[in-house]
């Protein structure tokens, strides 16, 4: 059974926003004007409502599915800790490691979904 084109430009655009959201998590952990700007509970709620319809889609593949619940519960803890104020340099050089990792991610996924879009 294959899958639209809508449905493809669907999973890369949710995947997308996950991206965003979590780098804008990370970024609050530096910046205290983002932390002002951007509410946490609003961040949260989008943070948690990406992730619960990505899971449902990625269902249908669990290795998958589990590598990207994995890679959120490392981000998610890691500012977590951030904003305890528990940062050592480890820490620190982590969260900029997957920050970097996550704007590589979010420009790839963003262009497939351009393309998509031209497609359509």
């Amino acid at each position: 059974m294959g899958t639209s084109a809508k449905e493809q430009l669907d999973v890369a655009a949710a995947l997308v926003r996950l991206y965003v959201f979590l780098a804008q998590y990370l970024d609050r952990c530096f910046d205290e004007t983002a932390r002002k700007s951007y509410p946490d509970s609003e961040l949260q709620g989008h943070l948690r409502e990406t992730r619960r319809q990505l899971m449902e889609i990625l269902a249908v593949n669990p290795v998958v599915k589990n590598k990207l619940s994995e890679e959120c519960d490392r981000i998610l803890a890691l500012g977590a800790s951030c904003l305890k104020g528990a940062v050592d340099d480890a820490t620190h050089d982590a969260m900029q490691m997957e920050r970097a990792i996550l704007k590589s991610k979010t420009i790839a996924l963003s262009d497939l979904v351009a393309v998509f879009r031209a497609l359509d």
